[in-house]
């Protein structure tokens, strides 16, 4: 705008948007001769300038006093000196003239302390961008991985190293759940605002190869300026190669080298844990102290190198035949030891000493040598001979020590440290091995007791009860016997064995003409398994035996595990025809509304309840339960042990269809029990 555009007092508004256009777009002396040229074409002067100020000096200086004929004003905004206008050249200047130059210094003083603010945020947030900046490349090259993440989780920030350890750059990270880096899925982000504080942990975490590794994680809260909580940093550093040395060490410590199993510091310390478990539950344990028979005479003569593949073999095969709970050690040399705490009865812990030792009866085949070990095995009990492993393993090794010096086949020999439990397991043994004996040399028979229908007094049905008849001592009651069979398993090949016998037995019957019944099997919870049904279906079929013959009595035990497996198995026995008891009912668990589900013909109320009838009212009511349950459901009801004529007239009276007890007849063997069908058998008087 040149000099003379304006008049004397030219228009303000011109000049008003040339000083806003000058502030915005000059600096320095351009400034001040374009703020002094504004000033002097405003009051049409020939003489005129601007002289800056710096308005973050300090103030408190005199005002400035303008000589004769010159016309000052000062620019001061919120406290700060900008400078002053200084015009002169003419000799007229009035009130208007001031008025002009002091609205001119105001709105140069509001432009200059915008501009000022202006400038200074400018620089402020250049400077926090600088610092972002550096702060970003420290981050980047720092040894620590570094990420940040929001109150849900979600990745915000990722720096260089995080990218090197996972090998997903920013790009790929930002904005995903830290989930997608786990490994476990049930870990979750912990809460550290709750707690307080940071948290620190060693955790597994993913790759993007895919790769699983350890690393240290450290976790710290984000807050915003108002010390709300808005998020987490976490610093992660991969110490894979330090927890592979760790657990080197560890297994060193622990472990034995040559077989991989527990030594005997583990093996204490983890017996000693189950003890505390076992205490608190008032059960039994047990510790076994194995020591293997001519372990020494391999080494000494085949050498080391084959020793030590014939220890290796040994852990192997004890380990396949231990279930996962029981702990497994190998002490030194040729010493093994096994501690036992699931376990009802401390006499099962011969049951595993015998499995053990008979996995070693096969021979090893090492090196083009057939090699034969055995072992001879002592046992402790938890609580009477020790309260913590140390103590248990010394009372376990004086037990094995007097299991190898006394008995015949030390390869077999199997001693407690206690005397009485040591008696007692001996005689133990002798009856398991007796009965393996009896199964495959035809000391079990079968004895028959009949069932009666209440009112009409005719047998309806009879029940398989298999006896021993030792050579020696007579016939052994099943009392001994058979609880011992389920404990061992044998009660599978005596199962087996009875309803063979059974089946051939109806068979004859069947071909002399007899009037056919239904023949009780019982069926224990060990045979009750998938391969059940195709069994008795290949068994009635060898024998040409019609279905309406044979009823498989099941306990009420057998049905409280997988409900439907049990179910879909009861269903393919009675399509073969074959009628399903239930055995024992009252003594069990089972629930009503699975009682309807299951296809059986009939409740069998257990002997305990009827022995108290009628004099009992609780056997009584419980009697009286069944038989009601039992009508409801459709089911034919019979009562074992009936041994009076009260406990027959209650039963009658009560509803109950069926008797079963020495009231009316003892077991017997085939021939007796068959004259008795011959000869319409009535024994009730």
């Amino acid at each position: 705008m040149p000099d003379a555009a304006v008049g004397h007092s030219g228009d303000f508004v011109a000049c008003s948007a040339a000083l806003s256009e000058a502030v915005m777009r000059l600096r320095g002396d351009a400034l001040c001769a374009e703020l002094g040229r504004i000033a002097r074409t405003l009051l049409a002067s020939p003489d005129g300038c601007f002289v800056a100020a710096d308005p973050l000096a300090p103030t408190g200086l005199e005002p400035f006093r303008a000589p004769a004929g010159v016309l000052a004003h000062e620019i001061h905004a919120d406290g700060a000196y900008y400078g002053r206008y200084e015009i002169g050249g003419r000799i007229d200047y009035d009130e208007q003239d001031r008025r002009h130059l002091a609205g001119l210094a105001a709105l140069t003083g509001t432009l200059l302390q915008v501009h000022s603010l202006a400038r200074r945020a400018t620089h402020a947030y250049a400077g926090i961008e600088a610092q972002l900046a550096h702060q970003s490349q420290i981050l980047d090259q720092i040894h620590e991985s570094v990420l940040t993440l929001d109150l849900m989780g979600y990745i915000t920030s990722w720096n260089g190293s995080a990218e090197r350890l996972f090998g997903y750059s920013s790009l790929e990270a930002v904005g995903k759940s830290i989930l997608f880096l786990y490994v476990d899925e049930d870990e979750s982000i912990p809460d550290v605002f709750a707690e307080g504080g940071g948290r620190l942990m060693e955790v597994r975490r993913r790759k993007k190869s895919g790769e699983v590794f350890w690393a240290s994680l450290s976790l710290s809260p984000l807050r915003d300026l108002e010390e709300r909580p808005v998020g987490l940093i976490a610093y992660l550093t991969d110490i894979t190669e330090r927890k592979r040395a760790e657990e080197r060490l560890h297994h060193l410590a622990y472990y034995n080298e040559l077989t991989g199993l527990p030594n005997r510091t583990l093996f204490a310390r983890l017996v000693d844990q189950a003890l505390m478990v076992a205490q608190r539950n008032e059960a039994t344990g047990c510790v076994l102290f194995i020591d293997l028979n001519r372990f020494k005479l391999v080494n000494d003569t085949l050498g080391r190198r084959v020793g030590d593949e014939l220890l290796r073999q040994v852990a192997a095969r004890f380990r396949s035949t231990l279930r996962e709970e029981d702990v497994v050690a190998h002490l030194a040399g040729d010493e093994f030891a096994v501690g036992l705490f699931d376990i009802r009865q401390h006499f099962e812990a011969t049951t595993v000493a015998q499995k053990l030792q008979l996995a070693l009866d096969a021979p090893f085949l090492i090196e083009g040598h057939d090699l034969r070990v055995g072992a001879s095995v002592g046992i402790s009990v938890f609580p009477q001979d020790g309260m913590e492993a140390e103590a248990l393993l010394r009372m376990a090794d004086i037990a094995m020590a007097r299991a190898k010096e006394g008995h015949a086949d030390p390869d077999h020999s199997v001693a407690f440290y206690s005397l009485d439990m040591n008696q007692g397991m001996h005689e133990r043994m002798r009856i398991e091995s007796g009965l393996r004996h009896a199964l495959g040399h035809g000391e079990l028979l079968l004895y028959y007791q009949p069932k009666f229908e209440i009112g009409s007094d005719r047998i309806v049905g009879a029940e398989a009860l298999v006896r021993w008849l030792h050579p020696e001592r007579g016939l052994v009651p099943p009392s001994e016997f058979i609880p011992l069979a389920e404990t061992t398993g044998l009660i599978v090949q005596v199962g087996e064995w009875v309803l063979e016998q059974a089946c051939a037995q109806a068979a004859v019957w069947q071909r002399a003409g007899l009037r056919p019944f239904r023949l009780a099997v019982n069926v224990s919870a060990r045979e009750f398994t998938e391969s059940l049904p195709t069994r008795v279906a290949a068994t009635l079929e060898r024998y040409e035996l019609d279905p309406c013959w044979l009823e498989l009595e099941i306990t009420e035990s057998t049905l409280m595990h997988d409900i439907d497996r049990v179910i879909g198995i009861m269903d393919r026995i009675n399509a073969l025809g074959v009628a399903l008891s239930l055995d024992d009912f009252g003594t069990g668990y089972s629930s009503l509304s699975y009682l309807k589900r299951f296809p059986i013909h009939t409740l069998k109320i257990d002997r305990s309840f009827t022995t108290g009838i009628p004099l009992d009212a609780s056997d009584c009511a419980i009697a009286s339960t069944i038989i009601s349950i039992g009508r409801q459901l459709g089911h034919r009801v019979i009562a074992e042990g009936v041994e009076t004529l009260d406990q027959l007239s209650f039963l009658r009276d009560s509803g109950c269809d069926e008797v079963q007890g020495y009231l009316y007849a003892a077991p017997l063997p085939a021939a007796r029990f068959e004259q008795g069908l011959r000869d319409n058998w009535l024994l009730v008087e």
